[in-house]
This record gives structure tokens, C-alpha cells and sequence, in this order.
């Protein structure tokens, strides 16, 4: 055992102590936490606009902050960036996150120094209380690497800008930093096929104990790994390989194929990070769900799935929540997000200590590989195309294809059922294409790095949607033929009709 595993085993033994310790207090944490957040933030203009003195308890709270997605946010997002101060948190956000996750075109999500904690701080207490479990604290002793986007900044009205984890880069502790892989130079490689050969050529010879990733980027690089040095596993690449961490998107549809690439069954840790916070985290190798974060800044609310369209919907602490009921997370943090609406629905699977999964999103949307695309990108996307090609759609969906039959790259699969064909159908997708990487920059870098081929479309029979809906029960009323899902269950029900 090196010197760092050394060192780092009563530490590791202690976060897991704590972790168990601070769990049996979340809900007491939460309402401590809710009261620190308004009284730090009652004098910026959010504070002031909503009567943040006024407010003692979560049932003021709920009077006085409305629900908002980020739509409904940008008011006061634009004023951080015309260079405003105090707008949401006192000062200025250290960075801003870029992200497009659940409303269309670009978002500016702040993360403050005070918020900052939230997400590393969480993401090395995760792994240290595993590593206690699993006895692996010699992961230390070897080089760790995560799968991430470019470290590279803009600068949005003086304030650092870019994706979360480029973010993220620049925030590793030192002790961490000495061990882990890729380079700063091979991070910043925009083309993910470059990057890819980069990473390969750094860590082919390394002794790697750690890896983390989404499953389908982690996937490819395993693939290409095994490739380029010709053996038959990863295992037998990194022999001390211990662990696997993933978070972004459902691991499940991966799990057997990168398992047969490892050799074996490795350990792995899931986490739920996202640029308005990191939400929860794997606290058991042996249970299910993800210990909700409830002593890291962020004060949750939960509000029941079928009220997100009232008015006046149910705003529920922990206090409240049910096991198995599906609820849309509701975020408040000290990086001044208020009342936010994430678009995450989750369950609780536990409530001692409080444990979730998620069950999915408010909206349908389409996220095989992170790129979080929904609906209105489909949809203006589709508008945009045919009103520049001449062409009339009767009905659509769109699913992803993660694993061709042919073995090659993933795409995006539309299938479209036109009242008037376009006459250039190739033109048509590159537009269609065109238009939904301009509404999404996930979708953009996907496409750009190869690790998405441009969208694949299928054109459809006539009545195709008429006779599917009518096959399982629901032509007419209320019913709708869903744009996107993140599953081919309609895929594979409608392929009967495929134009040949």
C-alpha cells in the first residue's frame, strides 16, 4: 500500500462515519439550510423582489417564491450577465455552467463560491465513503481519469464560462490533480475522435485504478483501448482497475457491453451531478437508489408529477414525501437558484436514510448520450425543414439508436410520415440535422466529435401513426404519438412500416 492510501484510509473511514452520521439529521439539515439561504441572500434583488424578510418558515417560502424553469429565471440570469452584482447571491457567480438541458437554446446556470463545495466536495466524499466499504483506498496510489468536456473558458461579463465539467477541472485538488489523467493539452481537444486517440496514447501504459465517465463515451474509449493494444480486456490493459464511476444518463443499456470489455464485473459508484447542483450520490455498493444530498447547500422541495401543471401545486419537504410516488426535484441552492425546476422526476426507494432514483423527466426527451434534447428542439427543428423544403408531415417520433445491427456510429432515428415528400430527402435531413445542432449544443459537440452520425430518417407508409395508435388502444380522444423518447419501444412497434 502506497503512501496516499496510507494516509487517506482514516480519512476515508472517518467521511464514511459521517456520512452515516449526517444522514439520520437530513431532514432537520433541510430546514436549517432553507433558513441560511434566505437570510444571506435577503438583500439581493431576488431576495428583495420576493420578501425574503418576511419569510420564517417553508410554507412563507412557498408564498413567496414561485415555482420558475429557467424561462421564467432568464429576468434575472441576463442581469448577471450585463455585469450586475447581488442579483441572486451576494457578489458575482465564480462561473458560469453552459448547459441546454430542459428548455431549448443556450443556459447560463451560476455557480458561486459558496456552491463550489457542493459539487467537489460531494463528488470526493462519494468515492472516499465507497472506497471505505470496499477497502480500495489504493486507487490512490494509482492514476484516476474522468471523461470530460473541454477545461477550456469564455468570458460572459467577467465571469468564467463553460460546461460543468470543463468546470470542474479547474477546481481538482491538489492531491488529486498529481494522479489524474487526461492532460490539460488532450482535454481541450474539441474533435472527440482526436481526443479519443490522445487519451488512448496517455493512459495505455498507465496503471489505472480509477475510470468515470457516461457509459456510452466510456464505452468507446474501452473499445478503441482494447483495439489499439490488441489485447482481449481491460483487465488485462489495467490490471488494478477497481471501480467504475458514471452519472448522466441510464447506465442499464451499457452495463453488458462494457462489463464483456472489462473482463469482469467491477464495482462502480453512480452519481447524479448536474450543473444546478450535485443532487445524490451512491452511499451503498449493496443498495438501491442514491443518498440525497441534504447537507450541501441546496434545500429540496418535491413536488408530486401530476400537480406540475397547476396553479397552485403541492410543495413537499421530506417530512412528506411517499416511497415509489414519482415527484419533480425542486431546487434552491447558494448558488441562488430559487424554487428551479430541474425537469428531473425522481423516487424515493427509501426514506431512512432518504434515497432516490430517477424515474425521468417532466418531459419526454431523448438523453442515450447526455444531450438532453426535447420536444420544442424537435419540433421547431422539423418546422424549420419543412418550411424551407416545401414539405408537410402527417406524424413523427424519434428515437435513439445506441447499437446499429451494422456496428456503426449511434444516431439519432426519425421517423416521419409526410403528407408531401420533400423532393431532396437528403437535403432535408441535413437541414432537419442542421437546425436541431443550432437549438443544442449538446447535440452540436455529439455530432461534431463523431460520437453521434448525423440523424438517420426513416420515411413512413401512409396511416402509419393511425394504425399504430389504434393498435395498442388509444386512436383518438386525448392521445398524442410522443415526438422523442429515450427508449425504441415505438421504434420497434412502428419498423412494420418503414418505406422500403
Amino acid at each position: 500500500m502506497g503512501y496516499k492510501s496510507t494516509i487517506s484510509k482514516p480519512f476515508c473511514n472517518w467521511i464514511a462515519r459521517d456520512t452515516t452520521k449526517w444522514t439520520a439529521n437530513a431532514a432537520r439539515d433541510q430546514d436549517n439550510i432553507m433558513k441560511q439561504l434566505i437570510k444571506k441572500a435577503r438583500n439581493t434583488q431576488f431576495g428583495k423582489d420576493h420578501q425574503f424578510a418576511s419569510i420564517n418558515d417553508h410554507l412563507s417560502f412557498a408564498a413567496c417564491v414561485p415555482l420558475r424553469d429557467y424561462e421564467e429565471l432568464r429576468p434575472y440570469i441576463d442581469m448577471i450577465l450585463a455585469g450586475e452584482k447581488d442579483v441572486l447571491w451576494p457578489g458575482k457567480p465564480k462561473y458560469l455552467a453552459k448547459t441546454s438541458g430542459t428548455t431549448s437554446g443556450v443556459k447560463y446556470i451560476p455557480i458561486t463560491k459558496d456552491s463550489m463545495p457542493n459539487h467537489m466536495r460531494t463528488a470526493t466524499s462519494a468515492f472516499l465513503n465507497v472506497a471505505s466499504q470496499a477497502r480500495m483506498q489504493d486507487v490512490l496510489d494509482g492514476r484516476v481519469m474522468f471523461l470530460s468536456g473541454s477545461p477550456e473558458m469564455e468570458n460572459k461579463a467577467g465571469i468564467p464560462t463553460g460546461r460543468l465539467s470543463g468546470i470542474v477541472n479547474h477546481e481538482v485538488p491538489a492531491w488529486v490533480a498529481a494522479n489524474k489523467l487526461p492532460s490539460y493539452e488532450a482535454n481541450c481537444i474539441e474533435e472527440w475522435e482526436e481526443k479519443l486517440d490522445a487519451i488512448i496514447n496517455e493512459t495505455k501504459n498507465e496503471d489505472m485504478r480509477l475510470i468515470g465517465g457516461i457509459p456510452p463515451w466510456v464505452q468507446m474509449y474501452f473499445e478503441k483501448l482494447i483495439e489499439v493494444t490488441g489485447k482481449k480486456t481491460i483487465m488485462e490493459i489495467f490490471p488494478n482497475l477497481r471501480i467504475f464511476v458514471y452519472g448522466g444518463v441510464n447506465y442499464e443499456p451499457y452495463r453488458d457491453t462494457i462489463e464483456k470489455l472489462i473482463g469482469k464485473r467491477l464495482p462502480s459508484l453512480e452519481t447524479y451531478p448536474a450543473s444546478e447542483g450535485f443532487i445524490a450520490f451512491q452511499d451503498r455498493l449493496e443498495n438501491e437508489g442514491l443518498l440525497l444530498n441534504t447537507r450541501s447547500g441546496i434545500f429540496f422541495e418535491f413536488v408530486p408529477v401530476e400537480e406540475m401543471g397547476n396553479n397552485y401545486p403541492s410543495r413537499l419537504g421530506l417530512n412528506d414525501i411517499e416511497l415509489y410516488k414519482d415527484y419533480a426535484i425542486i431546487i434552491n441552492n447558494n448558488a441562488g437558484l430559487w424554487g428551479y425546476i430541474i425537469g428531473d422526476s425522481v423516487q424515493f426507494v427509501s426514506l431512512d436514510p432518504y434515497r432516490i432514483v430517477v424515474s425521468g423527466r417532466i418531459k419526454h426527451f431523448i438523453s442515450a448520450f447526455g444531450e438532453h434534447v426535447i420536444g420544442k428542439e424537435i419540433e421547431d427543428s422539423m418546422l424549420a425543414a419543412c418550411a424551407k423544403y416545401d414539405a408537410q408531415v402527417v406524424e413523427y417520433t424519434v428515437a435513439p439508436e445506441v447499437n446499429p445491427i451494422d456496428g456503426s456510429t449511434p444516431y439519432h432515428e426519425w421517423f416521419v410520415e409526410f403528407s408531401q415528400s420533400p423532393k431532396d430527402i437528403n437535403m432535408f435531413c441535413k437541414e432537419l440535422d442542421s437546425q436541431l445542432s443550432r437549438k443544442n449544443i449538446y447535440y452540436q459537440d455529439l455530432i461534431e466529435g463523431k460520437v453521434l452520425k448525423p440523424l438517420v430518417l426513416r420515411e413512413m407508409k401512409t396511416d402509419t401513426f393511425r394504425n399504430h395508435m389504434k393498435s395498442i388502444g388509444k386512436l383518438g380522444g386525448q392521445n398524442k404519438v410522443p415526438r422523442l423518447s429515450n427508449n425504441r419501444k415505438i421504434a420497434e412497434a412502428i419498423q412494420q412500416y418503414i418505406k422500403l
